[in-house]
C-alpha cells in the first residue's frame, strides 16, 4: 500500500482538456485501499491505547507495556506499508 498525493476523486477533469474522470472501477479500488489503510491504522491505534491504558493501583502506568505497544503499533504500520 503505497501512499498517493492524488485525490480520490479526479477533481481536474475538465470538458476539453483531454482528462477524463475515474472510472467506476478505478474509484472502487482506491475505496478499497483507503478502507484497508484505515483498518491498519485502527489496529496501531487500539495498539497504542492498550498499552497506555492505566489499571486501578497503578497511576503511574507501566513504562514496559507503553513502549511494548509503541512497538507492536509500529509493527503493525510497517507491516502493512504505511
Amino acid at each position: 500500500m503505497q501512499h498517493t498525493d492524488e485525490p480520490v476523486a479526479n477533481t481536474n477533469a475538465v470538458a476539453g482538456t483531454g482528462q477524463t474522470p475515474d472510472t467506476t472501477e478505478q474509484l472502487e479500488q482506491r475505496v478499497h485501499t483507503l478502507e484497508t489503510q484505515v483498518d491498519s491504522l485502527v489496529l496501531a491505534v487500539r495498539a497504542l491505547v492498550e498499552g497506555l491504558e492505566r489499571t486501578p493501583g497503578n497511576e503511574t502506568g507501566d513504562v514496559g507495556r507503553s513502549a511494548r505497544s509503541a512497538r507492536l503499533a509500529h509493527e503493525i504500520l510497517l507491516s502493512r506499508g504505511l
